[in-house]
């Protein structure tokens, strides 16, 4: 069955796990037939079949049309573009500037701001989110400020960092679910609002945020938000993407990560000096784009945009809540499954990375970010393999 044949027979209403055995699962049954039971699924989804069967189309225009296969390949890539749109609430594609990673798109904003810009982000960072900050201010290029946003109750508060951003302030970055703990930023469109009071402009970064529950960004009135596919979108590495706000466009915000496609039609292949960009956020593509990258992302954006972010957030919540569970009977407690996190569990231990290492060599994929383990169970993830988990960390942790 075709996915959309296979979405369409999944019927409107909650999602159950029968319905999901009878319809979804086969959608995935290359990916299933590993053996062992997955958690990762907030470091690396699992792909769809029909991904294969994408790319198999990318690149057999370029091998049976060479040259004429552009036309396609630039709908796809338009295509790409909308489909990000939609899946963040933005509502222009044009607004989508494709990336093969997050840090790209941090890049491209720090380097479009004029002078030497001042940056006030937070301590939870994702690690290439800090570095490239780190370097940019050891390098002179930027002045960088850090604050924790973390709370002794295990909550994000962001009195502290609103007390940082002041006049003179460019760029306040900061993540809208910290990868390490989960947790939701919350009230972003009024850290918006403070930034904007202050000519500061704020960078979201959503990677653990969108396709695990409804984004809207313009709501939330970001100036930037960078994220990708990697994780919950399940389209694999390279196929990440910056959001820039129709007003920050509008602003006069000068791109310099450009190349030959960020100019007024590229294959005219006219020179003029200073060069002609184009509109909106065309101005800020680059050099000869990674074409099969959108065909590769393509399944998975599909996917959640037919089945529905809020559907798929009802159902992970499901099986968040049973493994918390689970886990809980086994005397194991565990944080995550409701509105303020992400989607994943965390447990905190001083041997979370020990026993990550134990529960992979027991056949279970998890992960470790410093003293928390992660836990992503998703829509292919049974009850029984969730009750496999709780009995198995459970015999691991009492053999430490």
């Amino acid at each position: 069955m075709s996915l959309a044949d296979a979405l369409a027979a999944i019927g409107p209403g909650e999602l159950t796990e029968d319905t999901l055995h009878l319809h979804v699962f086969p959608l995935f049954s290359k990916t299933l037939a590993a053996p062992g039971i997955y958690l990762a699924n907030h470091s690396l989804g699992r792909p769809l079949n029909q991904t294969e069967e994408d790319l198999r189309e990318g690149f057999h225009l370029w091998q049976a049309s060479l040259g004429a296969a552009w036309g396609p390949w630039l709908e796809e890539e338009h295509a790409h573009r909308t489909r990000l749109a939609q899946l963040i609430g933005a509502s222009r594609s044009h607004c989508i500037v494709p990336k093969t990673s997050a840090g790209q798109g941090l890049r491209t904003v720090l380097n479009a701001l004029p002078g030497i810009p001042r940056v006030v982000s937070t301590t939870g960072e994702f690690d290439s989110i800090d570095v490239i900050l780190k370097q940019y201010a050891a390098l002179g290029r930027i002045a960088l400020q850090f604050v924790s946003c973390e709370v002794a109750e295990g909550g994000i508060n962001l009195s502290q960092l609103m007390q940082k951003i002041h006049d003179g302030v460019d760029l306040v970055v900061i993540s809208q679910v910290m990868f390490m703990t989960g947790q939701v930023v919350p009230d972003l469109d009024l850290l918006a609002e403070h930034c904007h009071k202050a000519g500061a402009r704020l960078l979201v970064d959503a990677y653990h945020a969108v396709g695990v529950f409804s984004i809207d960004v313009a709501r939330m009135k970001a100036d930037f938000m960078i994220g990708g596919s990697y994780k919950y979108l399940r389209g694999g590495p390279g196929a990440a993407f910056l959001y820039i706000s129709p007003d920050a466009l509008s602003s006069g915000l000068k791109p310099i990560d450009i190349g030959w496609f960020a100019k007024d039609q590229p294959f005219l292949y006219d020179r003029p000096d200073p060069p002609r960009f184009a509109h909106g956020g065309d101005a800020f593509l680059e050099s000869t784009p990674p074409i099969l990258t959108y065909y590769q992302a393509r399944a998975g954006q599909q996917f959640a945009l037919h089945l529905g972010v809020t559907r798929i957030r009802a159902y992970c919540i499901d099986r968040l809540s049973r493994l918390k569970r689970y886990l809980a009977d086994v005397g194991i407690a565990a944080e995550g499954a409701d509105d303020s996190h992400g989607g994943f569990l965390t447990i905190e231990n001083t041997a979370a990375v020990s026993l990550a290492e134990t529960l992979e060599r027991s056949g279970i994929t998890t992960d470790a970010r410093g003293n928390r383990l992660r836990l992503s169970p998703d829509y292919l993830t049974s009850d029984s393999a969730l009750r496999e988990v709780a009995t198995t960390l459970a015999s691991i942790s009492a053999a430490v």
